[in-house]
């Protein structure tokens, strides 16, 4: 009996295969850090192509070196710039809005999105306002993320066709 005790407690706690233990507890912990690692990058340099796309197209509208001066022309050029955007002339709303610098009334909190799952998109305004005006650029991009079922993505907010918003004001 005693030696049957031996052999159990030799297989049980014994040294044999315990790499392979702690391989397979430990691997998909790394793992899911690295796709959710993964998925944040993609995401951080997603947003700052679009904050970056905006930044230099408004620039030109601003300056007066965009013609035809359409919120058309401004979403292509955006796409043209934020490359790495998939889908970008169907993923992406431009809302030009001026201020009034007498009442400071500012557009809605919310910044709408395209919706994708819909054939009608939402309304958005876009006013190229007079010279000196205070104006309101905001873009919106739905992009998809590239690993759905990581942690880190699945607190991300996301829109009923899966995507995730990106927003540059």
């Amino acid at each position: 009996m005693r030696s049957k005790l031996q052999k159990l407690r030799t297989a049980i706690f014994g040294e044999s295969g315990s790499a392979t233990v702690h391989f397979v507890i430990l691997f998909p912990f790394f793992f899911s850090l690295f796709m959710s690692s993964f998925e944040l990058s993609l995401y951080l340099v997603r947003d700052m192509m679009l904050e970056h796309a905006v930044d230099v197209n408004v620039r030109l509208l601003r300056l007066g070196a965009m013609e035809p001066a359409t919120q058309e022309e401004l979403k292509r050029r955006i796409c043209n710039d934020a490359v790495i955007l998939a889908d970008c002339p169907n993923s992406v709303l431009v809302e030009l809005t001026p201020v009034s610098t007498s009442t400071w009334n500012l557009p809605a909190s919310d910044v709408a999105c395209v919706k994708r799952d819909e054939e009608v998109q939402p309304e958005v305004g876009f006013d190229v306002g007079n010279q000196n005006n205070l104006m309101v650029v905001r873009a919106c991009a739905v992009a998809d993320p590239f690993f759905p079922t990581t942690a880190g993505v699945l607190e991300m907010p996301r829109d009923e066709s899966g995507g995730y918003r990106l927003v540059a004001i």
